[in-house]
């Protein structure tokens, strides 16, 4: 198996292992030794640095053991969040509610995540945790994944979609409508688009999504919604020009 290399180290080794440790784990949880070997990090250093980090909530562990991506790091990237665009989300997330139904959420990315930090839950759909305020995600599935990458340089994205459920062809796709789609990916019966959210110099900041029962979404959420999205996403507020 293939290891990792820090390209760009801060000097500072424990940190630098550190971030291969969280690199690898932005893809889902994953076992000590799938650690080590990835990262090439002895088991002994894998296994201390995990246990530190699990200490302090940056880590915690699935029902097989398995490390995977703390609470505090959601955390951290939704404080980090609450700036003028995610406080101006509020508005602009509970009128796409209550014209549609549907959920609306504001993603951001950090590295190999997407961090949702601003949500309106449309009424019937349930409190999803999954998808909640603060909640981190890879960046390997959904709509919202894909109007993050899209529009990101091609060397960005030939790195961040392997081991994705989506490809190439489908971010050209995305660049060309504008919008993005995706329909049980997250969770079965469900759809969801996104849209980008562009800052005063046209880059991507955010990802504007609304999701919810099939049902209501339509097998073509983004043929249905991508234009409301469009919409929406232009009156959000990601400060000055």
């Amino acid at each position: 198996m293939a290891t990792l290399t820090s390209e760009s180290g801060s000097g500072v080794g424990v940190l630098d292992k550190t971030s291969l440790l969280l690199g690898v784990l932005a893809d889902g949880p994953a076992s000590l030794r799938t650690l080590s070997e990835v990262t090439g990090l002895s088991r002994a250093t894998v296994h201390r640095l995990a246990l530190a980090l699990e200490n302090i909530r940056l880590l915690t562990r699935d029902a097989q053991g398995r490390f995977l991506i703390g609470p505090r790091i959601g955390e951290l990237a939704e404080e980090a969040g609450r700036d003028r665009l995610a406080r101006s989300a509020g508005h602009v997330l509970a009128e796409l509610r209550l014209r549609t139904g549907a959920s609306a959420r504001l993603y951001r990315r950090h590295g190999g995540l997407r961090v949702c930090v601003a949500a309106a839950e449309g009424p019937g759909t349930g409190r999803r945790v999954r998808s909640a305020e603060g909640v981190a995600l890879p960046m390997k599935a959904g709509a919202g994944a894909q109007a993050l990458l899209a529009w990101e340089d091609p060397q960005e994205i030939a790195r961040s979609i392997r081991g994705a459920a989506f490809g190439m062809v489908t971010l050209a796709k995305v660049r060309r409508q504008g919008w993005a789609q995706s329909l049980g990916t997250g969770e079965l019966g469900f759809g969801a688009a996104a849209v980008p959210v562009r800052g005063p110099a046209g880059q991507v900041v955010a990802a504007l999504v609304l999701d919810g029962p099939v049902t209501l979404m339509s097998r073509a959420p983004g043929r249905q919604y991508g234009g409301l999205l469009i919409d929406a996403a232009a009156g959000l507020d990601t400060g000055p020009a």
